[in-house]
């Protein structure tokens, strides 16, 4: 057994009324923090009863270095240093703490040299798999649960309408509310196989915004009538099927609250979540350090007191948590305490009860369960068939924009083909027509058009306007939307670049498998 995974023991003796209001602070936990920060939370942990740690790579990360000033450090070592800090903070809590993570695609969401899985939006492209979803959610559970995680903050259940989504995009499963109900379905049925806690997100729906509430806070101007039809679709399907939690997000809802974000207004909380929907289960709060709300509550300790009043009962990144303790005490009644903390020791009896039986860890590799999910979702969107198979049968050139990524796709062109990988200015220079271009962008966000540079982008568009382009994009879909493609366009989306999806796409042009996958969302400009 895992050092981290060994038995927890719950109290018998009644908690204290400052215990009680300490079990629903979740601050945030850095895997790459100094040893001085790591005791600064061991001494937080003791004195403050903290109820449960949301670990993070680095105080460099994306949900704390909002602007992207600070450089991340890579860390060979990153998952060793999580299960000694993990043991450590464990050992300084009287009671025993919930560990949780945001691990929506896997360990490799936070830490290097750990499974990766697929985007969700990866898994949206799925048709009539559910099984497959079904593994993954059993994985990532079970690589958190050998971890010493308990508490997987996954899946997003968004509904991403909005194709400019700076903060959603690839983390949901698509813009269909029934995929994304039943695709989240099969992932929250594969985590609760492995014994593991999950949440529902972003509630009320982040799915139709332009605005990342890392920075600002969205505004979703709909009626309550609209939401239901949308937003709030997958929340009240997967709540009636039953779920750990639901995880608020910063969204203001002008029709519904027009004075509070979602994270402090309890007619959303409570009035909504509660007692419409029906929810008994924990409501936890989206990271409270980020700009939508925490700008807007200079003082310490009152974001985390407003968001209790309204409903909350986990305080997920908290970054006051002594005044947020001092506040909640100071003015909150003790039936109001006893109410979110019963909800949170529920979890914490469902995890560390005595009798809970440790499950059996499936042994299917990453690689493995990637290589099938690639082959099952690879996509065509052919404007000109015709041309594409023209192009695959007859003399092209091999173009390569990869920034810098590891291309086994381009290489096994030219090994079995023949044709020589080239840059972008080399094929617009050049005679030949008949162009295959394997397209890295070089981030999944839509920020600064996913890292690619303007001559690149300037260059992709001539191309596919000049010349037969048969482009394998290895990434995200909606990268095509700033490609201004023409009509006839071909397109093969293989949406990640593993290993795994760069094989299975090489096949596909080599003609051994079919197209499988079906595009999980509406693009803007290209209709093939």
């Amino acid at each position: 057994m895992n050092k981290t995974t060994q038995p927890f023991r719950l109290p018998k003796e009644p908690l204290t009324l400052k215990q009680k209001v300490g079990q629903l602070f979740m601050p945030a936990a850095f895997i790459n923090d100094t040893e001085a920060e790591v005791q600064k939370m061991e001494q937080l942990i003791r004195e403050q009863h903290v109820g449960s740690i949301c670990f993070f790579h680095s105080r460099a990360s994306a949900a704390t270095n909002f602007e992207g000033k600070k450089a991340i450090v890579h860390n060979e070592k990153s998952y060793d240093r999580l299960l000694d800090l993990i043991e450590r903070y464990q050992k300084a809590a009287t009671i025993p703490l919930l560990i949780a993570i945001d691990a929506e695609w896997g360990l490799a969401m936070r830490i290097e040299n750990t499974p990766q899985y697929p985007y969700a939006i990866t898994l949206g492209a799925l048709t009539d798999r559910g099984e497959l979803i079904h593994q993954v959610g059993k994985a990532i559970g079970n690589d958190c649960k050998k971890a010493g995680i308990q508490w997987n903050l996954a899946p997003v259940v968004d509904i991403n309408i909005n194709p400019e989504n700076p903060v959603i995009g690839y983390r949901s499963f698509g813009d269909d509310r029934e995929s994304v109900v039943e695709k989240a379905r099969a992932f929250l049925k594969g985590m609760q196989d492995s014994g593991t806690l999950n949440s529902v997100k972003h509630f009320p729906g982040h799915g139709d915004t332009a605005t990342d509430s890392h920075l600002g806070l969205p505004v979703i101007d709909k009626s309550l009538d609209e939401l239901f039809e949308n937003e709030l679709y997958p929340f009240k399907k997967l709540i009636d099927m039953g779920v750990d939690s639901v995880m608020v997000g910063h969204l203001l809802l002008p029709q519904l609250d027009a004075e509070n974000p979602s994270t402090t207004s309890s007619k959303i909380i409570t009035e909504l979540l509660r007692e419409q929907l029906g929810f008994k289960g924990v409501v936890i709060s989206d990271a409270l350090n980020m700009h939508a709300v925490s700008k807007k509550f200079p003082k310490k300790g009152t974001l985390e007191k407003a968001a209790f009043d309204a409903g909350m009962d986990v305080l997920c990144f908290s970054e006051h948590v002594k005044e947020g303790v001092d506040a909640i005490l100071s003015s909150a009644s003790e039936q109001r305490i006893q109410e979110s903390f019963d909800r949170v020791w529920k979890l914490k009896e469902k995890m560390f009860s005595q009798e809970r039986e440790s499950k059996e860890m499936d042994t299917i590799s990453c690689s493995e369960l990637n290589h099938t999910i690639a082959e099952n979702t690879i996509t065509e969107l052919y404007g000109d068939k015709v041309m594409a198979d023209h192009i695959k049968s007859s003399g092209f050139l091999s173009v390569s924009v990869s920034f810098d990524k590891k291309n086994w796709f381009a290489e096994e062109i030219s090994i079995h083909f023949g044709s020589k990988t080239v840059d972008l200015d080399t094929a617009l220079q050049s005679n030949q027509q008949n162009v295959v271009v394997s397209l890295f962008p070089p981030a999944v966000k839509p920020k600064n058009k996913f890292g690619m540079d303007e001559k690149t982008v300037d260059s992709l568009q001539k191309l596919l306007q000049k010349k037969n382009v048969l482009l394998y994009l290895f990434g995200n879909p909606y990268v095509l939307d700033i490609l201004e493609l023409p009509p006839h366009a071909n397109v093969v989306l293989a949406y990640q670049d593993f290993e795994a999806f760069q094989k299975v796409a090489f096949a596909h042009f080599s003609g051994k498998i079919k197209p499988k996958g079906q595009l999980p969302i509406q693009l803007k400009t290209f209709r093939p």
